[in-house]
This record gives structure tokens, sequence and C-alpha cells, in this order.
């Protein structure tokens, strides 16, 4: 029997080199400037509203009103309206295991399991595989979005996004030049990038980057277990905080108390085998005692979320798992679908291929039950030293330095998963690439701006509904 080689058949880098460079003939780097959204555009209220017909309807509104208080909050809920823009038009080929929804605020603080402090990636929903330009193009209009929310001036926004994709280029072609192993070693620990940033980071700057990195060590499971859950007479319990937190106990279902208390078992055991052999073992030295839906982010609410709470030895021993549904991602109709048979596991795949610090325990399962409904998910653990930008308080420096983060952030995950040499080439040594997508991120921001006034509309005519966020 002959059995198939796991290797692929290899080119020389030069090879790789003139095969991106080839690509500019058929995409040229000036070409990405361009965006333009003909009459036979789709409705983007219609993209948002297939979305949500899935979606636990009593949270729909909830996710409507949170998309309309700002364009930028809208553009965070906006992912597939721009899956379905950017497939619509020529991209180079070159592909990666894409984010998928790579704005700034999916770009944060993280543990890793040496319990360093590391800047990575942090939202995998829509994760999946593409031309590597759709990521850079999300996350440089995500700039020109926030920077208009501050009020920047156009030169400010074009600032910040030149700033993220010269910094995307650049770190690319340093990955072009590494060895295989030291580029799947990378990972941005934070002390390292402060030292790398020092020279270009104001007296402002460095306070406010050491004030974060000193708040994310503060967020530790620990800190959610004392914000999410009270003593009850049966012990520790979630705190019911509706609509936002809603104890599965709580819930209208057809499933008894001890039919939901099967069905979570036979959720957790599901994910557990997910999991390696010394992750299973750790996770059993747990007990579930109780679980409850909760309300997350912009683009996710609607989606079923639980989180579930775990304790070890006594009441003061916690974990906290976050099971999220996952759906197909909303690239999958524009590159030809996946083959995953369950999407929490796509999702799981696709992040520890970006990831480089990975949560030891996520996981995935398929679960049957709960509230009726039969999904897939992925589980991670709930928080563990997450710090989250914020846009709003950055003046235009901040925002600059921000951006060159994310921006080399994002050519870290790519160069895991797509040929780092082929994408350093196409991109080349000058700065047109960036000054396309300058041009790209404040078409795509005009845009966003007419689809936010869309969906304004869509809710006080009475085609959505809207409820307190």
């Amino acid at each position: 029997m002959t059995v198939a080689s796991p290797f692929t058949a290899f080119l020389s880098p030069a090879e790789r080199a003139a095969e991106g460079r080839s690509v500019r003939r058929r995409v040229p780097r000036s070409s990405h400037g361009v965006f333009e959204a003909g009459p036979g555009r789709f409705d983007p209220v219609e993209v948002v509203e297939r979305q949500s017909a899935d979606r636990v309807p009593e949270l729909v509104p909830i996710r409507y009103a949170r998309m309309l208080e700002s364009p930028f909050r809208f553009y965070r809920g906006a992912a597939a309206i721009m899956a379905a823009d950017l497939g619509a038009a020529p991209d180079t080929g070159l592909r990666v295991q894409l984010c998928g929804d790579a704005h700034l605020l999916n770009f944060r603080l993280l543990a890793s399991p040496e319990r360093h402090l590391v800047f990575d990636i942090n939202d995998f929903d829509e994760t999946l595989a593409g031309p590597f330009e759709w990521d850079v193009k999300r996350l440089a209009a995500s700039f020109a979005i926030a920077g208009r929310a501050n009020d920047f001036g156009t030169a400010e926004q074009d600032s910040a996004v030149q700033a993220c994709v010269r910094a995307y280029r650049q770190r690319m072609r340093e990955f072009a030049g590494m060895r295989t192993l030291d580029v799947w070693y990378a990972q941005d620990d934070v002390d390292q990038l402060r030292e790398l940033m020092a020279a270009s980071m104001t007296k402002e700057a460095r306070r406010r980057s050491d004030e974060a990195t000193a708040k994310a060590r503060t967020r530790t499971h620990m800190q959610a277990f004392a914000k999410l859950t009270r003593r009850t007479p049966e012990g520790r319990r979630i705190a019911p905080d509706p609509p936002l937190i809603t104890p599965l106990r709580d819930l209208e279902t057809d499933s008894s108390p001890h039919d939901r208390e099967r069905e979570l078992h036979a959720v957790l055991e599901g994910y557990a085998r997910s999991l390696s052999s010394e992750h299973r073992y750790l996770l059993r030295r747990y007990r579930p005692v109780d679980t409850a839906r909760k309300v997350v982010g912009v683009g996710s609410v609607g989606t079923r979320c639980w989180i579930v709470l775990l304790l070890g030895r006594d009441d003061d021993d916690p974990l906290l798992l976050q099971a999220k549904e996952a759906g197909a991602s909303v690239l999958a109709a524009h590159t030809g679908g996946d083959h995953y048979d369950n999407q929490g596991r796509r999702v799981v795949a696709g992040q520890r291929l970006i990831q480089t610090t990975s949560d030891i325990l996520l996981g995935w399962t398929h679960a049957v039950g709960l509230d009726g409904h039969d999904r897939d998910f992925y589980v991670r653990q709930l928080r563990d030293w997450k710090g989250i930008a914020r846009p709003d308080t950055m003046d235009p420096g901040l925002l600059r330095l921000f951006a060159r983060l994310c921006g080399a952030s994002l050519a870290r995950a790519h160069a895991r998963s797509g040929d780092p040499v082929a994408i350093a080439a196409y991109l080349g040594g000058s700065d047109r690439f960036e000054r396309a997508l300058a041009s790209f991120a404040q078409a795509y921001a005009d845009r966003n701006e007419r689809d936010f006034a869309a969906l304004g509309a869509a809710a006080r005519s009475g085609r959505i509904p809207t409820a307190a966020p």
C-alpha cells in the first residue's frame, strides 16, 4: 500500500519570491487603493438580518442597539458585510490562515501558558484560510474609522493606517529571511516590545503602556470569579444580571433540572475529548456547579454563549469556562467554504495556527440540549490576564504607535501559516502598498458610515428592533 507523504514539493526561496512578485502583474499593489461599491451592491441591512435569523431572538435587539452606538461599533459587528465586499474584488491568491475579523480591538494583551504577558490576536470566530490582504484591509480600515471617531484629521488617520501597514510589510520581510522554526517560535512579549518601541514612545505613551500592562495582570480568573459569582446556601453560583447574564436554571426550556445537569455533563465530556490527555486530567479535577447564558461583544450578540463555573478542592478554587457558539465563518461563502465537520474545531484549529500562546484549555464540542438547540461550540477560559485597548482615549501619536503593534503582530500571525517569502516579495521594499491601503481605508470608512446610516434608518422605520445594550 502506498502511503501519501506528509511533505509537499518545495520551491527555493528565489522561486517563492519570484512567485510573489509575479502576482503584481495580475493584482498590482496600487489596485488595493480602490474600493468602489457599484449600484448592484447588496443591501447591508439584509446581510445583518440574515446573521440574526439564527440567533437568540430576545438578544438580537441588543445586537442592533450596540451596532448603532457609533460607526466604529457598527464596523465591529459588520465582518460579514466587509467579507462580501472583499470577496467581490480580485485578490492576490497568497493565502494565509486569516483572523477573519482583524479590527484593532481584536488585538490585546494575553497571558501565555508560561505566564508571560504577550500581545496577540484574540478573536477567531471567523478564522479561515484566504488571501492575506483581507485581514490587512480590515485592520487598516479600523484605524481610519477609529481616527474619525476621535475627530482626527484625514492626515492623522492616514498616518495611523500607513504605520500599521508599513509595520506589517517590514516585519513580513524580516520573517522572509528567518528560519522556519524561528518564525514559528516568534512571539510579541510585552517587555520586549516596549524596549523596541522605547525610542518612539512619548512619556505619556510609556505611562499608558505601564498602566495597561499592570491592569492586564490583575484581570485574572479570580477577578472574574469575584465579579460573576455570589455565595448562596448551595455554595458559589453565577450571579444573575439579565438579560446580559441569565443562569440556565432561570431560562424557560422544556428540560427538567435533572435533564439540564445531564446535558451539561455531556457537553463537558465532549469538550474534554478535544483536549490533550494531560489537560483532560486537569479538567477532571474540577466539578461543574453552575451554568449561565452570557451576552458578549458586538457582532457576537445573539449567538449562544455559556459560562460554566467549575470548582476544585473548595468554593475558593474556581475554573470559569466560556463555551461560545461557532457558526460558519463569514468568509466561507467567498473562499469556497471549509472542510470542517465542526465549526468549533475550525475556530480552535485556526487559533492554534495563528496564536503563539493559545489557552491550554482551548477545545471544542457539539452541544445537544441545554436550551433546546443543537450547536457547535468552542471552549476556553473566560479571562486570563487580558488587556484591551481604548482607542477613544488615544491621541494621534498613541494611535499610530498602537497601529504599528497591530500591523507587526498580524504579520507574525500570517507568517506562521502563509509563505512570508512570497508575501514579502509581493509587498516589496517601497511604500506603494501602504499608500494604497490608506486610500482604501478612507474609501471603506466612507462606505461604513453609509452602511451605519442604513442600519439606523432601518431601526427608525421599524424594520429592525432595538433594545438597551
